[in-house]
């Protein structure tokens, strides 16, 4: 080559230069960006983002760990586990061994084990669980241990947000399996009790207690349910992290959860049942609490308002009722005989407040 050839060589790739850059930002979630400066059109960059999912799972993995026990009944036909075994997943709240899982996870099982992440394996010592809102807590003797990372609210992510499901699929063998996905939708009612966030992240039988993980390494859900049926895909649903705070908090400090209620069996509107946006109150169909009953409330009275905060379901009142202790006071804003009228009340003891229509089993599956 020339030495004119050559000097124009040289000038090409000089302004073809690429630097690559590692950054690590705030949120701890390592991402790669590589910088392509093209001199040719003075100005102008072009930035790649490495994908951050396989960080995001080596960050969580630790906190994830494997649950077995034995269940009551078993069988030893074709397709049954003639050990009576069952399982599925759970994620650490504290290092000193408090666990995290689903209700349906653990209740009714014996010798409950607890696997970790690098294969450690212990018997728990101490289970509260709460069936209205599937979730759980497990004591093992452990210290040490890595402690997920809870966001503080699910209300801050976003629809169409990457997001990560960690679990224990189908087999006991198949303990920290990773799946990834968006997230579907939030505030989702699906069986009345509360707000669920749906995602279409693969979650089969044995993820149900994983963690559903945002891309700053954050749970903002605990894999509870699906949708399964012939023509029916990727319809997941995770119990929001604010509504596990809540519960955890219940079952650590009383070993149940103390629920506030209004003493009312209360009945929504057709347009609220089907899913349609509606204004419609909640009608009272009885009156079940002594509170309720001296507060002089009776059948066919309509709710509009609690503490001012207008209701419009059940998952309304549900949700809202979370703030509250048995005992505390609160003001419906109610219509009696034609006329708005505020009601003092006290709120009750136990999980009385609603009743809450069943699903069809063909339309529910959950694990």
């Amino acid at each position: 080559m020339s030495s004119k050839g050559r000097r124009r060589a040289a000038a090409i790739m000089a302004g073809m230069a690429v630097w690559l850059q590692i950054s690590a930002p705030a949120d701890g979630a390592p991402a790669a960006k590589a910088v392509k400066t093209d001199q040719t059109k003075a100005g102008s960059t072009y930035t790649y983002q490495q994908d951050p999912v396989p960080q995001v799972i080596q960050k969580m993995s630790p906190s994830v760990v494997g649950i077995m026990g034995k269940t009551p009944n078993g069988g030893t036909s074709k397709g049954e586990d003639r050990y009576n075994l069952a399982h599925g997943t759970g994620v650490i709240l504290r290092e000193n061994g408090w666990i995290v899982t689903n209700a349906h996870v653990v209740s009714g099982l014996s010798g409950i084990q607890i696997v970790t992440s690098d294969g450690k394996t212990y018997k728990a010592r101490i289970v509260h669980a709460d069936a209205i809102s599937d979730i759980a807590v497990v004591k093992i003797n452990a210290k040490g241990l890595k402690p997920a990372a809870f966001a503080a609210s699910s209300q801050n992510s976003q629809v169409g947000e990457q997001v990560v499901a960690i679990g224990t699929p189908i087999s006991f063998t198949l303990r920290n399996s990773a799946t990834a996905g968006i997230v579907s939708g939030l505030n989702r009612s699906v069986d009345g009790s509360y707000r669920l966030i749906q995602t279409d992240t693969a979650i089969n039988p044995g993820n149900s207690g994983g963690p559903l993980v945002n891309m700053k390494g954050e749970v903002i859900g605990i894999n509870s349910m699906k949708f399964s049926a012939v023509g029916i895909e990727n319809m997941g649903f995770s119990i929001p992290s604010e509504t596990v705070s809540y519960v955890v908090k219940h079952l650590m400090s009383y070993g149940e959860v103390r629920r506030a209620g209004l003493g009312l069996t209360l009945e929504e509107s057709f347009s609220a049942i089907i899913g349609l946006p509606s204004d419609d109150p909640l009608a009272v169909t009885q009156v079940i609490s002594s509170q309720a009953e001296k507060a002089g409330i009776s059948e066919g009275d309509v709710l509009y308002a609690v503490n001012g905060r207008r209701v419009y379901s059940i998952v309304d009142i549900n949700e809202m009722l979370k703030s509250y202790m048995p005992g505390s006071q609160v003001k419906l804003l109610m219509q009696r005989d034609g006329d708005i009228v505020s009601v003092p009340l006290t709120l009750s003891s136990g999980n009385d407040t609603v009743s809450i229509p069943e699903m069809e089993e063909e339309e529910q599956e959950s694990w």
